[in-house]
């Protein structure tokens, strides 16, 4: 699941409505948004996205969450470390390998000390 993915069903959810409703609502099969909330889908298109945040009906906040949520959301991301230095490859390479078997505290703590570490580079 992407994090725009579990956004979209929680926002679902709390509003009671079926995956089916909102498909027809957004005129879209509810196999794509099923696909898109489970992350077999890749971000949809802006105008698909600001469909869906005029269907949610939320306020700008929020509409730039989701869009936010949306640059983030890609599952089938490609990294290219050529020309980087050998541990970029290292990382990359390892990362791939090993994520299915981290959980979510070991995801946020390698995701806070990414973010960490590259604020003081800039």
């Amino acid at each position: 699941m992407t994090p725009l993915g579990a956004r979209i069903r929680q926002l679902r959810e709390e509003r009671g409505i079926s995956l089916k409703e909102m498909a027809a609502a957004l005129n879209v099969s509810s196999a794509y948004l099923s696909a898109l909330e489970h992350g077999h889908r890749g971000k949809p298109t802006g105008f698909l996205l600001h469909r869906i945040i005029a269907f949610f009906n939320v306020i700008w906040d929020e509409a730039e969450e989701l869009q936010r949520l949306a640059e983030i959301s890609d599952p089938k991301i490609t990294i290219d470390t050529g020309g980087m230095l050998p541990e970029a490859t290292e990382l990359t390479n390892r990362l791939a390998a090993d994520i299915a078997r981290l959980d979510a505290e070991d995801l946020h703590a390698l995701r806070d000390e990414l973010a960490r570490r590259a604020s003081r580079k800039r």
